[in-house]
């Protein structure tokens, strides 16, 4: 029998708290979330900060770029209900010796942050977390550096196409997931589904057992999953 589908909430509750927010975190971890998928990258003065847009404009009252900003100028501005952009150091003392399954993704196919990789992993290994961090990027030499300072470590690729070959192709990249916007049959590994917050999506990814899902709606879901997969 396949395992359960690991539920992981996208980007924290943001069916309940605005995304990427520390509120919405606490909330999911104290409520018993499986996994949590969160987005990275970097400030004017190189520290890591959790939001999904490189710009700021569509989640805080303010304008900009992420890298444009130290951390003290991004602290001026807020996300929804007064909650500040948090650092992953935050991120990481919230989540330390919790029972979550933690997906990391580098948002770097759009802006390359000088050094991020290293960075974040020296973080991410000084932290006592329960189970091995998953490494996700849309950019592949993102995932190529990480190899190189961590080979063995789970990286996966993020596609919204179609993966051609995809077991050459992920035997060729070392990967140990692709975290697709579709189901392929095809896949040698964990595939794990971005966004899912249609039930009639989920039950039939659940049918199929697929390694994991991500979902704006965890709550929603796991009780889906819990239906569906027993």
């Amino acid at each position: 029998m396949a395992g359960k589908t690991v539920v992981f909430g996208h980007r924290g509750y943001p069916a309940k708290f605005p995304e990427n927010s520390l509120a919405g975190f606490r909330y999911a971890v104290e409520h018993g979330i499986e996994g949590i998928e969160f987005d990275v990258q970097l400030t004017k003065d190189l520290v890591p900060v959790i939001m999904h847009d490189e710009r700021i404009d569509r989640t805080t009252n303010g304008t900009g770029l992420i890298q444009d900003y130290t951390l003290a100028e991004l602290r001026r501005f807020q996300l929804a209900a007064g909650e500040l952009i948090p650092t992953l150091a935050e991120f990481l003392t919230l989540v330390s010796n919790q029972d979550v399954q933690l997906n990391l993704e580098f948002k770097t196919n759009n802006i390359q942050y000088p050094g991020i990789e290293k960075i974040v992993m020296g973080m991410v290994n000084a932290t006592p977390l329960r189970h091995p961090v998953i490494y996700s990027s849309f950019h592949l030499p993102t995932l190529k550096t990480c190899q190189q300072l961590a080979p063995n470590e789970s990286y996966c690729w993020l596609t919204d196409q179609p993966v051609v070959n995809a077991a050459a192709f992920v035997a060729n990249e070392h990967l140990s997931g692709l975290h697709l916007s579709h189901y392929q049959d095809d896949v040698p590994v964990a595939e794990r589904i971005w966004t899912v917050d249609d039930p009639a999506l989920a039950e039939k990814l659940f049918a199929k057992h697929v390694a994991g899902i991500f979902t704006d709606d965890f709550v929603g879901m796991t009780r889906l999953r819990d239906q569906k997969q027993g």
